[in-house]
Formats: C-alpha cells, sequence, structure tokens
C-alpha cells in the first residue's frame, strides 16, 4: 500500500501550479510557429491550441526557430490561425497501463478505438518516450520461445530478450507471418503495433489474422497512414512504453511492430519540416539517431522483471535490403529473418529464406545434436542453390558431385518441411523432430511429410502445392 501511495504522491507532485500560454504567430504547412513562451516550453513538451471552430488541437514541440517554438499537431489545423491561443502543458505523456488492456485496440494517444468502453487505468505510470534500462542491468538473454513456425522454431531460433527483424517487400507475407507468430507464440504477453498501416487492413488483420484466441493476450496500437506523422511514430513509442509495463510485472512479453519502416518515415517528416538536413536517401540524422532509441527498449528487462522479446518488420523499399533503413536496422538488432519475393512466386509460404536468415542466439541455444541437424540442412539447401540453375536446364550429370546428388534428393521434402499453412501450429520439439526424421539422422522419415519421399526419383523442380498466403 505505502508504494502505491508513494507513486500517487510523485504524480500529484507533477500537477503544473500554474498554467501558461501563448499564441499561435505563423502556420507553415504541418508546422505551428508559437511565440511568448518560448522559455516554458522544451524539446516534446505538449501545447493545446484553440480551434476558432471549437475544440482544441494537442501539438508537440518539436523544435526551435528565432526565439518561436516550433510544433507539430497530432491531428488536422482546421481552425487554427494566426492569434489562437495556445496552452502550454509540461508535464511528460504519461500512461497508465494494466492487464485490463489486454484484448483491447488503443491508438497512438492512448485512447481506446474498439468500442469496448474506456480503459482500466493502472497504478503506475509509464512514460511514452521511455528510455532502455542500463545496459549492466539488464539480465542474459533467456530460454527459446516457442514461436509455432518450424521454419523459425529450427533455423532460426528466437529466445527470451532477444530482438529479431523481419526484412520483406511488400505483399509478400510479412503481415501474416507475424499473424502466425501472435497467435502461436508461447509468450504470455503479445503487444502489436501497427504503424502506419492501410485504414482497411486494421480491422482484417485483428479479426482474420489475430483471430479472438490471439486478441485475448494481446494488446493492439495502430495507427493508420492517414494520420499525422506525429501520431505515426507516437504508436511505436507507445508499443513500447506498454510491453514495458507488462515486462515490470514479471511477464515474458512479444512485442511486433509492423513496421520500423513506416516510423523512420513519419521521424523523416517531422524532421525535414523542421528544417532538418536530409542525409541518405532523404532520411535526416535524427531517424538514424532515433532507431537504437527506439529498439533498445525491447530486450531482457532488469533483475526481478520479465523480458521483451522484438520482433520488428522491416519494409524493404524495391527489395533492395542494403537500403539505409534495412541495413541500420540490421546492425541493431539480433538477427534478421529475409522473407525473398521469388519463394513467394513458387507459391512456398512463408517464403522465408532460411540461408540468409540469420538468429544471433545460434548455434549456443541449441543442443549439440539440434545444431547438427540444422547444420545439415543448411549444407543440402546451400549445395542445391548454388548449382539451381543447372540442374533446372538439365545441364548437371547425377554423380559428378555425390554432395549434389544428396541435395537434390532432399530438395523437394526440406521445401515442404520449410512451407506451413497460416492455421496450423507446430511446436519447437516437433519442428526439430520433423527435420530430424526428414534428415533420417535418427529416426525414420516423419508421417506427416511422408507423402514426398526423400528418396524420390521425382523432377526436383516439381512442388506440392501450398495454401497461398497473401
Amino acid at each position: 500500500m505505502s508504494s502505491i501511495l508513494t507513486d500517487v504522491a510523485e504524480e500529484i507532485d507533477k500537477i503544473a501550479d500554474y498554467l501558461v500560454f501563448g499564441r499561435v504567430t505563423a502556420v507553415q504547412g504541418m508546422m505551428v510557429e508559437v511565440g511568448g513562451v518560448e522559455r516554458a516550453l522544451a524539446i516534446g513538451d505538449r501545447v493545446h491550441l484553440n480551434s476558432k471552430r471549437g475544440g482544441r488541437v494537442t501539438c508537440e514541440v518539436v523544435g526551435f526557430k528565432e526565439g518561436r517554438a516550433l510544433a507539430m499537431p497530432f491531428s488536422s489545423l482546421d481552425g487554427i490561425g494566426i492569434g489562437s491561443e495556445a496552452e502550454i502543458e509540461d508535464a511528460d505523456h504519461r500512461i497508465y497501463p494494466n492487464n485490463a488492456w489486454l484484448g483491447r485496440v488503443i491508438n497512438a494517444m492512448g485512447e481506446p478505438i474498439d468500442e469496448k468502453g474506456p480503459l482500466a487505468a493502472g497504478t503506475r505510470a509509464y512514460s511514452v518516450r521511455g528510455t532502455p534500462p542500463p545496459a549492466h542491468t539488464r539480465q542474459r538473454i533467456g530460454a527459446k520461445v516457442d514461436v509455432g513456425v518450424r521454419a523459425i522454431n529450427t533455423f532460426t531460433t528466437i529466445c527470451e530478450g532477444q530482438r529479431m527483424g523481419i526484412f520483406s517487400g511488400s505483399g509478400i507475407g510479412k503481415s501474416i507471418l507475424m499473424s502466425m507468430i501472435a497467435r502461436f507464440c508461447s509468450s504470455e504477453v503479445n503487444v502489436i503495433g501497427l504503424v502506419g498501416e492501410r485504414g482497411r487492413e486494421v480491422r482484417e488483420f485483428i479479426q482474420d489474422y489475430l483471430g479472438e484466441d490471439g486478441l485475448t493476450r494481446s494488446v493492439v496500437v495502430a495507427a493508420t497512414s492517414d494520420e499525422s506523422p506525429l501520431m505515426r511514430r507516437q504508436a511505436a513509442y507507445m508499443t513500447l512504453a506498454v510491453a514495458e509495463s507488462f515486462r515490470d510485472a514479471g511477464k515474458n512479453v512479444m512485442c511486433m511492430m509492423d513496421s520500423v519502416t513506416r516510423f523512420a518515415m513519419a521521424q523523416r517528416e517531422i524532421g525535414l519540416a523542421t528544417g532538418e538536413a536530409p542525409a541518405s536517401k532523404g532520411y535526416t540524422p535524427m531517424v538514424f539517431s532515433e532507431l537504437p532509441k527506439l529498439l533498445e527498449r525491447a530486450g531482457p528487462g532488469p533483475e526481478g522483471t520479465g523480458s521483451i522479446t522484438g520482433l520488428f518488420t522491416v519494409l524493404v523499399e524495391g527489395d533492395d535490403h542494403n537500403e539505409p533503413i534495412s541495413d541500420s536496422v540490421r546492425g541493431i538488432i539480433d538477427g534478421h529473418i529475409i522473407l525473398d519475393r521469388s519463394i513467394a512466386d513458387k507459391g512456398r509460404y512463408p517464403a522465408i529464406d532460411v540461408l540468409k536468415s540469420v538468429s544471433r542466439m545460434m548455434p549456443d541455444c541449441n543442443t549439440p545434436e539440434e545444431n547438427e541437424v540444422v547444420g545439415r540442412a543448411r549444407a543440402l539447401l546451400a549445395a542445391y542453390e548454388s548449382m539451381a540453375d543447372m540442374i533446372r536446364l538439365g545441364a548437371y550429370r547425377k554423380g559428378s558431385d555425390p554432395q549434389l546428388d544428396e541435395a537434390i534428393l532432399y530438395y523437394p521434402s526440406l521445401e515442404k518441411f520449410l512451407s506451413q499453412d497460416k492455421n496450423e501450429r507446430i511446436e519447437i520439439e516437433e519442428s526439430y523432430n520433423q527435420l530430424t526424421a526428414l534428415l533420417n539422422m535418427i529416426a525414420p522419415q516423419d508421417s506427416s511429410l511422408d507423402e514426398q519421399e526423400t528418396g524420390s526419383d521425382e523432377n526436383v523442380d516439381e512442388e506440392e502445392p501450398n495454401q497461398e498466403m497473401n
């Protein structure tokens, strides 16, 4: 009880003893200049503008110019003009999450948008713009996380507190893969951030892909593409703030964000509007400063708390995996899962290129037996892919290379193993058992894969049809 009273007392102390007002001196595009209060403002402070048509428009201070504050709105500036009154709010934006938030959909401001009534407030406040735990206080990476997708469970194993990226072009199935993980993973809580999504896709994702079972243990934060860049950026911060609250409650959280690229685009818009000079591909330096601050908030928590396992999608522009955002994010996180368009074009979903995907927790998180199985499977796939064009053209003669002969023999079954229906959950232990059985290393071939024998003489180009995932 005493700790609750202490928290309440701290919040009361933060309430301002007086109000500060200024006036709008200029409006240009998305930027509002507020004069007369520059000494009372700092970057990140809130300004409430009184509209001439009634109501208020909330803005955030993003810079200063010639003694005036530059503020950007979270919504439309309709009704705002020269002389509009500006009320200053110097308190940090905070939220009060608790377990009652599970199953709810909120916007970037922490307000419910699912028509299920108001959100219950917890006792502890969390800053939306939180900071990562100090490095020396963090726990070590935890046990394996069962994500229910056998290609990830085996070839790119994820552990508690690890941060992984899903790198993909548009329309290859990253949203559906993310929904599979949200429904199937062994984490106690999901926090899902939909940043800059199409408006129609938010409800579609929640109802069709996530489903009632997935939503029950999830909190969804949504900001659509038509909302202001400030709202889209705020949605990413809000997602991590909610995840941090459950981590501090001792939960192992799966925090998913789709996508980090749209967060970076929103920050780019904000930076350019304030006059920041563009750098690589129009992205401003502040983008590359904010990315590690955001991504480092995920990971193992301090001793006595839980962990945040991060899964961040990166929308690869033009399928160029070396474009600036992809390159920057890949250097921050603990592994990456590559979705390949050519694999999707062949009808194999999820379209994961396991040879280009990496988990930095492997091989240490596996047993020697598991590493042996995965290593052999990788070697077979790599051998086949290195000569794939010659094999398809019929230029390769059987017997020329024993390792390649073995790869040709196993390739159809390995491709079948890597495919998975979006409604099928494969536990991590079963994933290794199936891969081991497929390679005939310990047990005979698994019955669930015996439709296509590893010793088959079928044409290596022929593939089993799989249910397509959009």
